[in-house]
């Protein structure tokens, strides 16, 4: 499967595992439950370790392990829940979290943007045919007025 990636579209070799599958080498990712209840054996993996997050899930709780994580996905269930959008912006700029942030779920070409913005620097697209066309969306705006993941400081400071 591809991805975008830094803005460029690259081949993901991440494994998305449920909380009843049985572990396995590689790069893989798991629930906030699973991190909670199998935390012994996961922080023992070998390979990079992800954690995936949805809006509802306690974010403050896992960022003591934030070190432990190579890659956080924030799953975006619909695209009016803009819940994740807080998360990569307290991800980034509170805690201080240098990883990949992986948007997931009913990710639009038009939220590319948006999201870029907030923090997270990986998309799985809704309609992966449509991502060569989605690599234009990082470009729709030349700037944003107020701060962002990417520009801390509001546009009239950078002025």
């Amino acid at each position: 499967m591809q991805i975008i990636k830094n803005g460029v579209i690259v081949e993901d070799h991440w494994l998305h595992l449920d909380d009843e599958a049985a572990l396995v080498d590689g790069k893989i990712t798991v629930s906030i439950n699973r991190w909670q209840e199998q935390h012994d054996t996961l922080s023992k993996h070998k390979d990079d370790l992800g954690l995936r997050l949805t809006g509802s899930d306690p974010l403050e709780e896992i960022v003591p392990d934030l070190a432990s994580f190579s890659l956080i996905v924030l799953i975006f269930p619909a695209f009016t829940d803009g819940r994740c959008y807080s998360f990569a912006r307290l991800l980034r700029d509170r805690y201080h979290y240098t990883g990949e942030i992986r948007a997931q779920g009913d990710v639009l070409q038009d939220q590319l943007f948006y999201m870029s913005q907030s923090g997270i620097n990986s998309f799985e697209l809704a309609n992966p045919a449509q991502m060569e066309n989605a690599l234009a969306a990082f470009n729709d705006f030349s700037e944003s007025y107020q701060t962002t993941a990417l520009k801390p400081e509001p546009l009239y400071r950078r002025r």
